[in-house]
């Protein structure tokens, strides 16, 4: 998979992304990433970017013509329009099933924004997608860019190297992952579930099952709507919060 970031910080993107996995998946040729300077796409002779914008307003606002021509040097080196992001918080909130679906890409241009925005009609004019990582204001959309590089990248088939890793995470069937442990068997007088010693894989799943449930509905209850729970299950979490409305009750 290819991604196309456009930027005003190159450096800041290449830089957060060349280590640990998402590095190594670019050394074996499963990822291909680079950060396209919207700066040197400018005609303005002292490569400004930016401009007031009209109507008044604080801020600058980055200018349509160098965005547009950053984004056709990859469209006309490519060959064709591909899918384009823009990182913004006016966008649906990054989710897991978003990765997935971006992950089927061969190309995927990322346009991060900066100072108080971009031109509209070069948005009109190249965005696919608008993308939010959350319902917060950054100072651009290149730490945002990262962020959907990484999670689409652990998507791609071969990045990853253990199958498994990509299906048994957070969010996976909307629950969160169930609690995980290591060596030592005990570490400050806490020890390890005995099922997990137990060499007994059904009931291994079977506990990490419940716990992936338990885990959703104390930390994050708003995910059980899509979650695709048994009849069995929702008893479990009504359950559990027949009790933990009891145990509030007690501490009032």
């Amino acid at each position: 998979m290819n991604f196309h970031i456009l930027t005003l910080f190159p450096d800041m993107v290449m830089q957060g992304l060349s280590t640990s996995i998402i590095g190594r998946a670019k050394d074996r040729g499963l990822l291909s990433i680079e950060a396209v300077n919207i700066r040197d796409y400018t005609l303005e002779r002292h490569k400004k970017v930016d401009d007031y914008p009209y109507g008044g307003g604080a801020g600058m606002l980055m200018q349509a013509q160098p965005v547009y021509d950053a984004w056709m040097s990859v469209v006309n080196r490519i060959g064709y329009k591909p899918r384009t992001v823009y990182l913004t918080p006016q966008g649906p909130t990054f989710t897991q099933p978003m990765a997935k679906n971006f992950a089927l890409e061969k190309d995927l241009i990322l346009l991060c924004g900066h100072y108080e925005g971009i031109d509209e009609r070069v948005l009109e004019e190249i965005v696919t997608d608008y993308v939010s990582i959350g319902d917060y204001v950054l100072t651009g959309g290149e730490l945002p860019a990262m962020v959907m590089v990484d999670a689409i990248s652990r998507m791609v088939p071969g990045v990853l190297t253990n199958d498994e890793s990509g299906s048994t995470e957070s969010f996976e069937g909307n629950l969160l992952e169930y609690p995980q442990y290591s060596r030592p068997e005990e570490w400050h007088g806490k020890k390890v579930p005995e099922v997990l010693m137990s060499g007994h894989h059904a009931n291994i799943e079977k506990w990490r099952r419940e716990q992936s449930i338990y885990r959703t509905a104390k930390r994050r209850p708003d995910l059980l709507k899509k979650a695709d729970l048994t009849n069995k299950e929702w008893n479990y979490v009504r359950q559990l919060r027949k009790q933990w409305k009891e145990e509030e009750e007690q501490t009032k």
